[in-house]
């Protein structure tokens, strides 16, 4: 064959093969999510437009193979029933429960983790922060340096109060054991309340707290909890009751205050890692990253319903003011 011809040949071979390509479907990267917040939270929409950002556009290359799990034993069933519909990546939220079921069910598929709840090093998920090993990476969120801290902004805000309850579940029992021992260094009186059930019985837990009317009470961070805001926070104003949460949607819902990581940005560097793991990175190599910034928000509303003048500097500190 003559120069001229095979060239020609390799040309009219190289534009098929492009029109080829542009004609057939781009793959459909899933990732596999099981939260108890329902799909209808903002959150998952967060996570969503993340995607779209990074270039996986919802329905064309990307979908969120999504079930809601109705408690902490849904976990199990409904990782295994993600595994089947032949998802790419786990996702987990929050505690250790979530991360426990897709690790049972991944096999070798890549998980990434928002360790909200617990210290995914010392509980031996991972190698180290660094390196993590495995197939599993993502965010390590301190909780009991942060629920520490909480009491520190209660006793700021509230210097008169004497008691504190202290609400705690499966996931969030260090997380109150850190509160109380912060509360007492700060002249509180802790009352670790714990909240059980399905669905929870708040109103009894509430009772711990008959003898000590509006005197507050702190909500670790957890799944449950967060799903059940509005529930908590309409029988903790009917008490007049002022609330101090790990989540700034709990100060949307009527709490006094809150303290901790925000959500959608956690959800949004969540997508960086499924982003760069589709394009081939390995997680036992992309370290584990920590959020630098807290959120502080401070409900203003709630403050004048219950009678409650804040220190100025902890307004002028706040990141989000309800007013």
């Amino acid at each position: 064959m003559k120069r001229r011809d095979l060239l020609a040949a390799l040309a009219a071979a190289a534009l098929a093969s492009a029109r080829a390509s542009a004609q057939a479907p781009p793959k459909m990267l899933r990732v596999g999510l099981a939260a108890l917040v329902p799909r209808a939270d903002p959150q998952w929409t967060a996570f969503e437009k993340r995607m779209a950002e990074l270039g996986h556009e919802k329905g064309k290359d990307f979908a969120l193979e999504f079930i809601q799990a109705k408690s902490f034993e849904d976990y199990p069933p409904v990782y295994a029933e993600l595994a089947r519909r032949k998802v790419d990546i786990f996702v987990t939220i929050g505690g250790e429960p979530p991360l426990r079921a897709a690790l049972a069910a991944a096999g070798t598929l890549p998980i990434v983790m928002l360790a909200v709840d617990f210290d995914p090093f010392e509980k031996g998920y991972v190698a180290g922060l660094a390196r993590p090993g495995g197939n599993v990476t993502g965010i390590f969120v301190r909780q009991l340096e942060l629920a520490a801290k909480r009491v520190e902004l209660t006793r700021e805000a509230l210097p008169k109060a004497r008691t504190l309850g202290l609400f705690w579940d499966a996931t969030s029992r260090d997380q109150a054991a850190a509160a109380a021992t912060a509360a007492r260094s700060l002249g509180f009186e802790p009352r670790l309340i714990e909240v059980s059930g399905e669905p929870p019985d708040y109103a009894g837990a509430l009772g711990q707290m008959a003898d000590a009317p509006g005197e507050p009470i702190m909500i670790g961070a957890g799944g449950v909890f967060i799903r059940d805001r509005a529930a908590i926070m309409s029988l903790l104003l009917a008490r007049r009751t002022p609330a101090i949460s790990a989540f700034r949607e709990f100060v949307e819902a009527g709490a006094l205050m809150s303290y901790g990581v925000d959500n959608f940005a956690l959800l949004r560097d969540a997508a960086g890692y499924v982003d760069r793991i589709a394009r081939g990175a390995k997680p036992a190599e992309l370290p584990i990253e920590q959020p630098a910034h807290f959120h502080l928000a401070l409900n203003l509303k709630t403050a004048e319903r219950l009678g409650i003048a804040l220190p100025s500097l902890l307004t002028l500190r706040a990141d989000e003011v309800i007013e």
